[in-house]
């Protein structure tokens, strides 16, 4: 056994056991051990846990703090906690008391009556006993598959690693509950019957080192005593745990150092509830020779004087363990982890509880319906009896009357000799007036009963009753209805067996080795540790639907509502879902999903395709080589030639192209995370808005660029397949000299072109000239006609000075004016 195992302390109930016959362990390395601890239960078996000493607290953190105190301060710790224990059971003593009524009538045994005649009916209404047995068969067929109770829950994002680590961690928990834990599925069994009676049930968790795995056993609810005013068995200050213990177990503890070496404990003083008792009476065993100690296990908040008294009084969590019958303290132990700085209490209990009461016990259906069995047992008596009383009548005869022979009943087809003194014989006999069994009492003994199975919710939905045609909707409320209470019992069920899966795996991770016992489907054998941290386990059963019956209402439901629609419905999906309700196995095999598909090479996947097995792509694959190898498939003649013959050629070649647009896309992604320089995050996963707007704009840009680049790229390979054929190069020629000649004819043209620009320029410029210089003629011309007008006005003016008539001026005016 590795010592290693047996050191951390955090995840060891006081009272774990393994088998040594009082003998420590062989250590598998140096270690400085203080304190050894050990329990042992009532089959003798014996648990040890090596404690390394510890520096800073006297003893080891695990040691027994009871060897250090004195006598007076165990006394005075021992009464005060014996009295809470007394207070804690005298505040459940009506639930118990209503227990024990309960059993009474539970009816797994007859009564011989004799009164008030001798064989007078003993039978008992099964109303109570039918209840129970319906809720553990129905509770434990959901809870307890065939498969295994436990299904995994990923933490955080989903990614291959994850599932592939929660698909080992569902693979392993199921195989340590349904294999190795032998003792889980009795001691679960054992559970849900008394849940179902008491109310409430526990169970305790803990690592087993000898036997080197984890262990879950069944407590009654009578063996745990909690306080009235707790709401939660995690939150209450104190749970006392009731052992029993022979002499010699006792005995082997003392000498083991677990508990203290008290001599004068004395013999063994028996005690047993009322609950106990009456169960032995029925299970038909006696209590009469039972000689082993009652020992308190008191998980509690203490202030233990001379140990707490320089933290002010705060009470922190320990474990003392006392002997009910002399008051002695045998052992007190820290129950806290020595890293903890918070010093909280460490958990080793699950409650499960059937319906919530008022107090910290849970309500079973003795309290629910133990009054109805007990009426419905009287009426069943009575009507036995009276059917009796009226088969075999008794009656009154004369004194003289007398019957030869004896008075044995007459036997049918018999006749006996009677001597009458006088008279007929009917004179003679008078025979009480019994009347048959009262139809009065059988219809209140079946309303009764039916009143009880209702209330227990075990009534049965008569669907037989119903119409063909009654719409799924209209099924699917009415078993709604009556299974409701069910359902919230056995998501009651769902919950605390989460809280023990929970336990479970913290131990499985702790103690459990590196590597799997086995090759997991997917992945490193050597990841076991490791895939716990990953993911979460919760129980397989669904706290939604109480019965197989209601799912499958349930998705006929869904299947009439696809049948309108089925565009909008994963009919694939649908189906297997429907298949896995019905509880048919291989259902991944019948109807295989794309998660269900593990990644294969291109030739199996073209294997897959022509015999319409599904396919997938996976993110890491290489998807150039794997698009490569089924283009080629596709290519192929031969290939293609028997394909063609095929019926299903279509749905082959659709399935192909289909897996190539996987791989594309997959391919695709490759590139513009190179493009971006960084990983996307995976596919479909749900982002921050301002981290989805950011990677948006981003991939937009990247994916300009990519799609840029593919332009290039298919321009360069069609022209490279274009300059390999030949007619492709003839016409390239031919196109070269076409282009030659266009080109000529385009410089002639040019030329042409330029010339006849020059010799229109030309023409331009002379035209401009000739232009320049009729304006400048013009322009001359008016200068002399100018001239001469003005030599003329001057001549005029000359002449008026010399004397000539106004006349003259006039006319050389209006000269003047006409040049203008």
């Amino acid at each position: 056994m590795a010592i290693e195992k047996a050191i951390n302390p955090a995840a060891l109930p006081i009272d774990e056991e393994i088998k040594t016959d009082g003998k420590l362990p062989e250590p598998d390395l140096e270690i400085d051990i203080v304190n050894p601890d050990m329990v042992t239960l009532d089959d003798g078996s014996v648990e040890v846990t090596i404690i390394p000493g510890d520096d800073n607290v006297k003893g080891g953190f695990d040691s027994n703090i009871a060897e250090e105190l004195e006598e007076g301060v165990l006394n005075e710790l021992s009464s005060d906690v014996v009295g809470l224990i007394d207070a804690d059971t005298d505040s459940r003593k009506e639930w118990a008391d209503t227990f024990v009524k309960g059993l009474d009538v539970l009816g797994f045994k007859y009564d011989e009556r004799t009164e008030p005649w001798e064989g007078a009916c003993g039978v008992y209404s099964n109303v109570l006993a039918e209840a129970a047995i319906r809720f553990q068969a129905e509770t434990m067929s959901e809870t307890f598959p065939a498969s295994g109770p436990v299904k995994t829950k990923i933490l955080g994002d989903e990614s291959r690693e994850k599932e592939e680590a929660a698909s080992r961690v569902k693979a392993d928990m199921n195989y340590e509950l349904t294999e190795r834990m032998i003792e889980y599925r009795s001691e679960h069994e054992r559970l849900l019957y008394n849940l179902g009676l008491a109310g409430s049930a526990f169970k305790k968790i803990y690592y087993d080192p000898n036997m080197g795995r984890q262990m879950s056993v069944y407590i009654p609810a009578e063996d745990v005593i909690v306080p009235y005013g707790a709401s939660h068995i995690e939150t209450a200050e104190r749970v006392t745990h009731v052992m029993r213990k022979t002499k010699n177990e006792l005995k082997k503890l003392q000498v083991n150092g677990f508990y203290r070496d008290i001599e004068d404990l004395g013999d063994p003083q028996p005690y047993h509830t009322d609950i106990e008792e009456r169960k032995a009476e029925e299970g038909g065993y006696s209590l009469t020779d039972d000689d082993r100690y009652t020992i308190y296990e008191v998980h509690a908040d203490l202030v233990i004087e001379g140990v707490d008294d320089s933290d002010e009084g705060i009470a922190k969590p320990y474990v003392v363990s006392i002997e009910r019958g002399t008051g002695e303290i045998l052992s007190i132990r820290r129950n806290w982890n020595p890293e903890d700085p918070l010093m909280l209490k460490r958990q080793h209990f699950v409650h499960y509880a059937y319906v919530p009461g008022f107090g910290f016990y849970g309500l079973g259906l003795i309290h629910i319906i133990g009054g109805y069995a007990r009426a419905g047992t009287s009426i069943i008596r009575q009507l036995v009896d009276a059917g009796t009383l009226s088969n075999l009548p008794g009656g009154l005869k004369s004194r003289g009357l007398r019957i030869k022979g004896d008075d044995t009943p007459i036997e049918p087809g018999e006749f006996k000799d009677v001597d009458v003194p006088s008279g007929s014989i009917r004179d003679n006999i008078m025979p009480l007036p019994y009347k048959e069994p009262s139809q009065t009492l059988l219809a209140l003994l079946n309303n009764i009963t039916a009143e009880g199975r209702r209330l227990g919710a075990i009534s049965d939905t008569n669907i037989s009753d119903m119409s063909a045609n009654a719409p799924v909707g209209t099924t699917l409320a009415l078993l709604e209805r009556t299974l409701k209470p069910m359902a919230a019992v056995q998501a009651r069920v769902h919950y605390a067996m989460k809280q023990e899966f929970k336990l479970l795996k913290t131990i499985i991770a702790e103690y459990a080795p590196a590597e799997y016992s086995y090759q997991p489907a997917r992945g490193e054998v050597g990841a076991r540790k490791a895939d716990y941290n990953l993911v979460d386990v919760i129980p397989v059963s669904d706290p939604n639907s109480t019965t197989m019956a209601q799912r499958v209402v349930q998705y006929q439901a869904v299947l009439q509502m696809a049948t309108s629609a089925p565009q909008i419905y994963d009919l694939k999906q649908l189906h297997r879902q429907m298949i896995e309700v019905l509880g048919v196995k291989n259902a991944d095999k019948l109807i295989p999903m794309q998660e269900d598909l593990k990644p294969v090479d291109p030739v199996s996947e073209n294997m897959n395709a022509l015999t319409g097995k599904p396919m997938r792509a996976f993110i890491y694959q290489d998807h150039d080589a794997h698009i490569k190898a089924h283009t080629s498939f596709m290519q192929d003649p031969a290939i293609t030639q028997m394909i063609g013959q095929n019926p299903q050629a279509n749905q082959i070649m659709a399935s192909l192209q289909a897996h190539i647009a996987e791989h594309l896309a997959f391919n695709y992604r490759k590139q513009l995370e190179e493009r971006l320089g960084a990983p996307l995050p995976p596919p479909n996963e749900e982002l921050p808005e301002d981290v989805e707007v950011n990677l948006a704009r981003l991939v937009a840009d990247a994916g300009q660029q990519l799609t840029q680049a593919h332009k290039q790229q298919a321009a360069q390979r069609q022209a490279q397949q274009a300059a390999q054929d030949p007619v492709n190069q003839m016409k390239q020629q031919e196109l070269n000299i076409r282009q030659a000649d266009i080109q000529r004819k385009a410089q002639k043209d040019q030329a042409d072109a330029q010339l006849k620009q020059r010799e229109q320029l030309r023409k331009e410029k002379k035209d401009a000239v000739d232009t320049r210089l009729e304006t400048e003629k013009i322009k001359i011309d008016k200068a002399k006609s100018a001239i001469d007008v003005k030599k003329e006005e001057i001549k005029l003016r000359e002449n008026i000075r010399s004397g000539r008539g106004k006349l003259e001026l006039d006319i050389i005016k209006s000269m003047k004016d006409s040049k203008k």
